[in-house]
This record gives C-alpha cells, sequence and structure tokens, in this order.
C-alpha cells in the first residue's frame, strides 16, 4: 500500500503490550506523544475532558527537560523491535515554548531548546514533529455517549469563551504560582505574527535535521476560544501558513475530523480540502477520524458513521499519490472491559480494509 496505516499513543502507552496491539491491528507507524495529560492518570484527554475549565489537562513538563537524541533513539528501537517504526512525535511539552506562543520574555531561550528537540529528532531519525500553534490549546470539548449504540465519546455543546488562567498555554499549566488574573487576550494578526517569526526561527533548522514541521488546524475550530484568536479554523487558512513561508519542511497534518467540524463552508469542502493539499505535497500525515455536525455543536463518531465518506477521502489521497501514515487520532469507546483498545481496533480494521481496497482498484 502507498498510504500507511498507523496508531497514536500518549506517553504513558508507549509500552511493548500496545506496540504489539498496533501491530496485530494491521499498523506499520507509531505516531508518539511524549506529553502525558491528567499528570498521575492514564487518561487520554481527547476521552475524559474535566470539568472546572481552569483546571485544564494538567500540568506542562519540565523546562529544562529536552527530549534527548538517547531518549528518542530509545523509542525508536523499542518500537522498531515490534515490527514499527516511529514516523512522529506530537505536541511540543508547554513547558518548551509557552513564551513562544504568548511573546513572553524566555521566548530566545526556548526557540533555542525548540531547535535542540528538533535537531534531536533528526539525529533519531524521526521525520515529522506535528505542533498546533494555539494559546488556548483544545478546549471546550464534553464527554458522553454521543457515538452509535451509546459509546462513549467525545463533541461540543456550545462555545467557550471563559478567559484562560495567567501560568496557563495549550490548555496546561505551565506556572502553578502565575499571579491570580488572566492570559490578556491578543488580536489574529498578532498571532500570525508569532507563527510567522515560529517558522522563520525553526524551519531552517528542521530543513538541516531533515525534520518537516506539520501544524494541525485548531480543534475546536473556532475563531476565538478562551477569549484567545485560532490560526486555522478555515480550512483555506492551511493555505495561509503554507504561503507563509516556502520551505519544504513547512507541513500539515491533516485532521479530517476537525475539517468537518468547520463553518462556513460547502458541503464537500472536506474532499476539495484534501485534494488542494495533497496535491501540493504538503501532507505529513493523517488524522482519519469522523464527526457528526458543526461547531459549536458537533459529535465524534465511529470512523464509518459521520458526514464525511471517508472512502471518497481515501480515493483522493490516492490520485494525489499521499504515500504517509493515517492514524485513528481517537475515537469512541466500545463497552467492554478494553473500552480504548476495542474502540481503536475497530477504527484500524475499517481503515485497513477501506485501504486495501482503495489501493486495488
Amino acid at each position: 500500500m502507498l498510504m500507511q496505516l498507523g496508531l497514536g499513543l500518549y506517553r504513558h502507552m508507549l509500552t511493548r503490550e500496545n506496540f504489539q496491539f498496533a501491530r496485530q491491528a494491521g499498523a506499520t507507524h507509531i505516531v508518539a506523544h511524549l506529553v502525558d495529560y491528567f499528570k498521575g492518570g492514564a487518561h487520554n484527554p481527547n476521552d475524559n475532558q474535566p470539568t472546572g475549565t481552569e483546571r485544564g489537562w494538567g500540568l506542562a513538563g519540565d523546562p529544562e527537560r529536552l527530549w534527548s537524541v538517547e531518549e528518542l533513539s530509545g523509542l525508536c528501537r523499542a518500537i522498531e523491535a515490534e515490527g514499527l517504526k516511529l514516523e512522529a512525535i506530537e505536541n511540543f511539552d508547554p513547558a518548551h515554548w509557552h513564551d513562544i506562543l504568548l511573546d513572553g520574555p524566555l521566548k530566545n531561550r526556548q526557540f533555542e531548546n525548540i531547535k535542540i528537540i528538533i535537531r534531536n529528532l533528526g539525529k533519531a531519525g524521526i521525520p515529522v514533529m506535528g505542533y498546533n500553534f494555539s494559546i488556548a490549546g483544545v478546549c471546550g470539548r464534553t464527554t458522553g455517549p454521543y457515538a452509535r449504540g451509546g459509546a462513549a465519546s467525545v463533541g461540543m455543546e456550545g462555545p467557550l469563551d471563559e478567559p484562560m488562567p495567567n501560568g496557563m498555554v495549550w490548555n496546561m499549566i505551565y506556572d502553578a504560582n502565575a499571579p491570580k488574573g488572566f492570559v490578556a487576550p491578543i488580536t489574529a494578526d498578532e498571532l500570525w505574527g508569532r507563527l510567522e517569526n515560529f517558522l522563520r526561527e525553526v524551519l531552517p533548522v528542521a530543513e538541516e535535521a531533515n525534520v518537516k514541521l506539520a501544524l494541525h488546524p485548531d480543534d475546536p475550530p473556532m475563531p476565538t476560544m478562551r477569549g484567545q484568536p485560532r490560526l486555522v479554523y478555515q480550512s483555506h487558512l492551511y493555505q495561509k501558513l503554507i504561503d507563509l513561508n516556502p520551505s519544504p519542511a513547512n507541513a500539515l497534518e491533516f485532521c479530517l475530523g476537525t475539517l468537518a467540524e468547520m463553518v462556513p463552508q460547502e458541503r464537500d469542502e472536506v474532499y476539495a480540502a484534501t485534494d488542494r493539499y495533497s496535491s501540493q505535497g504538503r501532507l505529513a500525515y493523517v488524522h482519519f477520524r469522523n464527526v457528526r455536525g458543526r461547531v459549536p455543536f458537533y459529535k465524534e463518531t465511529f470512523v464509518d458513521d459521520g458526514d464525511v465518506d471517508m472512502v471518497r477521502v481515501l480515493r483522493i489521497l490516492k490520485k494525489n499519490k499521499f504515500n504517509g501514515p493515517l492514524i485513528p487520532d481517537h475515537t469512541p469507546q466500545m463497552a467492554c472491559g478494553a473500552p480504548w483498545h476495542a474502540g481503536m481496533a475497530y477504527a484500524m480494521g475499517y481503515m485497513r480494509a477501506a485501504l486495501q481496497m482503495v489501493e486495488g482498484e
């Protein structure tokens, strides 16, 4: 197959057992998160959004503990030992770049640290770094029996524009001792300017390291969340990102679920956007998930049960010779003793069958 089947795993899930699960389900690639949300618990933030929005997802990591070549290479070896390849790291730790996002006093130091991390990825042979250039991050989600048969899933039941407390960015606390108050809102132009500066600083290093930086669209894709502007909350804004910097390392983390949640847009915009950006060769990897509805009211569904014709998407990707991995990202949990694993196995079984059918056409 030209396209590859992958699985995304959070830090606490980076175990031999889960690598074996991925391979048994037909995956060939892993996308790894090195930030564990909900410190002290083994939870996926996409499955259990906490109540009390000031709490966020938990604490950011140690700002002085950068991901080393040894750590990254060791993870690659553990994954390769089970017949898989580590394709990407997804999301910087907010501790490593909060002042890049906030334009704070530690910005220049954090730029140097981000460059070290990217060089380390290159030395370890990891070709992609996924990121989401967002102040508020993923927030405003609810959980409930939203999917087929009452399966537990995530959704949105209205906008969230409560201000974000000081000491928080990307929905995680990086400074628990920050003074009381809220992060000052900025304009969309200011945020785009910060992104342009980030790309100018970091993309030359990524090119030298042979690492692609892949931007995730804003999820949920609202113009503002928690009083802060968003970047790619409409599909055409991906093109604005591409046009900001022509570097071949400037790539997309292409999330079908987020694209499907966007408004306003034409009924077939998900397919048009898939064609537009895959034909430019800008997709690093794809989040292959489905939803029903659009922001600020949507629900995530099983992969075969939402508004998006996923097979149609695969045919577009095949036409444009996309050869990267697709991962379920997240999916409804099933009523059994292993809800996450069952949900992922269902999604990956569907994806593997659909890939084999489309590749064989």
